[in-house]
């Protein structure tokens, strides 16, 4: 514990920092935090710190309401198709009430602060390859919602990338692509990107120094 940063009555947006809850979600801290509008929400330090997490979820509802207002899309047939994709992506991570938020925000997953603007995602994903049917992918599943961990694919990718379907035999052991990671010292984003973008074999993937490092 010595070498927490302790966040105790810090601010992060509408979040201010009450103590540490004594859980931990992928060897991260996770804080109590009560916010402006009243409600109390544990968050992962890395979401405050990074600026992933600034509210409990209101400020969330607040700019879908906005948004609905001043562009109009209170009415079904003009919402963009990108803009259902971004309620979906963080109604996952912040609305603790949302059927997937265990599987999401309740294992860590955050949505990068820019993000948190409609207009910024839809505008990101137009220049980054979305097409109607795509699906916006993490490439580190373990990893955020943010502009370099994520990627437009369709259902059949992404359904490949699922952290279920990741594990890896190597020299008569198998273990997910996570494990592998943390085992070796490179990024899952590096080995998902060698063995299933650039198909290199499984041992050249798990052996290969990266370079600069």
């Amino acid at each position: 514990m010595s070498n927490v940063r302790d966040l105790k009555g810090q601010r992060f947006g509408r979040l201010v920092v009450l103590y540490d809850t004594g859980e931990r979600k992928n060897s991260k801290v996770v804080w109590h935090c009560k916010c402006d509008c009243g409600n109390e929400v544990d968050v992962i330090g890395h979401n405050l710190t990074s600026g992933c997490t600034k509210s409990c979820g209101c400020y969330h509802k607040e700019r879908v309401a906005e948004v609905h207002t001043v562009h109009g899309m209170n009415r079904r047939k003009e919402i963009h198709p990108v803009y259902r994709i971004w309620s979906a992506m963080l109604q996952r991570c912040e609305n603790q009430d949302h059927k997937y938020y265990k599987n999401y925000g309740g294992r860590g997953i955050a949505v990068c602060d820019e993000w948190h603007d409609p207009a910024v995602f839809i505008g990101w994903a137009l220049a980054n390859g979305w097409q109607k049917g795509l699906q916006i992918d993490r490439i580190d599943n373990d990893g955020n919602y943010e502009p370099d961990n994520c990627r437009w694919v369709t259902w059949k990718e992404q359904a490949q990338n699922r952290r279920n379907n990741r594990f890896i035999t190597f020299n008569g052991k198998t273990q997910c692509l996570a494990d592998w990671s943390r085992e070796i010292g490179i990024t899952r984003g590096t080995l998902w990107q060698r063995i299933y973008q650039y198909h290199w074999s499984i041992e050249r993937a798990l052996t290969e120094p990266v370079r600069g490092a």
